[in-house]
């Protein structure tokens, strides 16, 4: 049985919108979605996708089944717009401790 992060530690509430690629305009977004999370406001330097490091300016951990793409837009509970940089997955197994996502955002 997979333990997911107890949603009494869900605190914050971001909206995104998953990047689904680019078109003749720019980049399309799929519809905006509200997720509960819990904020980190903490400059970090992460591994982009393509390998490059770069600083993650913060992060949001939330349930194991949200997996935005690399590119989503999302907005924090304060207005600021910003993009996903990664994803990590905390998976405890069969460990007593919760399985989450933590997404890193620009």
């Amino acid at each position: 049985m997979v333990r997911q992060i107890p949603g009494m530690l869900l605190q914050h509430q971001v909206v995104v919108e998953a990047y689904l690629g680019s078109g003749g305009k720019g980049a399309v977004y799929g519809p905006a979605e509200s997720v509960r999370c819990l904020i980190d406001e903490r400059t970090q330097q992460v591994t982009a996708p393509g390998g490059s490091v770069v600083t993650s300016g913060s992060s949001y951990i939330t349930t194991p089944g949200h997996r935005p793409p690399p590119g989503s837009r999302v907005t924090l509970p304060d207005g600021r717009r910003t993009t996903v940089i990664t994803i990590a997955r905390a998976d405890g197994g069969r460990l007593p401790v919760p399985s989450n996502t933590q997404v890193f955002l620009q």
